[in-house]
């Protein structure tokens, strides 16, 4: 079985997740594949003690065990699995350009999004309201009103027909999950990009969204493991 290492802590307003290893959790719970989670103490991201650096070298997660073989980075993870995992395709089988498309939204959502706008809004939900900074918060937010959002609205106003960023779900709509799972928890309005709104009401009725949704206790989530 998989073991994912993850950080996952229950807080009165949600249960929050890193937001790299949570596109690991959607692409399990996506391709039905069983799976443990190992949970680590949100410490460990700064402390980075030796057993997590023998993982992972830079001591982050998320990292997946297989047996005695670790991989880690998420989207080298998700390929993998893709690769392993045939079915359901969660990249586009048969068009280079199409698949090439994905591995680009995938790479914005990474650099725009994880590593740019949204650690500033996310973590602070991971301290008490008053240790918070308003400001540095706020300036994330801008960040998605004046250029993520408006690119996101732009590729789903030229997406193929279908619900999705590629026609079917993918890898490139993983990604965006998790962008409705820190949205869900920060509550910031997202109407003046209307297509953005409706497609992150429709990520979070996936079933896979459960196992990251804020709503969702670290204890009930285990409950959500494996084959569906």
């Amino acid at each position: 079985m998989i073991v994912l290492y993850t950080t996952e802590r229950d807080y009165p307003w949600g249960t929050l997740r890193s937001t790299h290893a949570s596109k690991t959790k959607v692409v399990l719970e996506e391709k039905h594949i069983p799976y443990r989670i190992e949970n680590l103490p949100p410490g460990h991201l700064w402390k980075k003690p030796p057993e997590m650096v023998a993982r992972h070298p830079l001591g982050k997660v998320p990292y997946i065990e297989i047996g005695d073989f670790t991989i880690y980075d998420s989207t080298v993870i998700g390929e993998y699995l893709e690769e392993r995992y045939s079915w359901p395709h969660l990249m586009p089988p048969d068009d280079p350009i199409a698949r090439a498309k994905v591995r680009m939204i995938e790479q914005f959502a990474d650099e725009a999004l994880f590593v740019g706008n949204l650690p500033p809004i996310w973590m602070p939900y991971w301290s008490e309201p008053e240790k918070r900074d308003a400001a540095r918060m706020e300036k994330g937010r801008e960040g998605l009103r004046s250029r993520d959002l408006p690119f996101i609205e732009k590729l789903l106003a030229e997406a193929p027909a279908g619900d999705y960023l590629s026609g079917d779900f993918s890898l490139a709509d993983v990604s965006m999950m998790v962008l409705a799972m820190v949205l869900d928890v920060d509550g910031m309005p997202s109407d003046q990009f209307p297509r953005v709104e409706r497609y992150l009401a429709h990520l979070r009725e996936r079933p896979s969204y459960r196992a990251i949704s804020p709503k969702t206790k670290v204890a009930d989530a285990a409950e959500l493991k494996g084959p569906a």
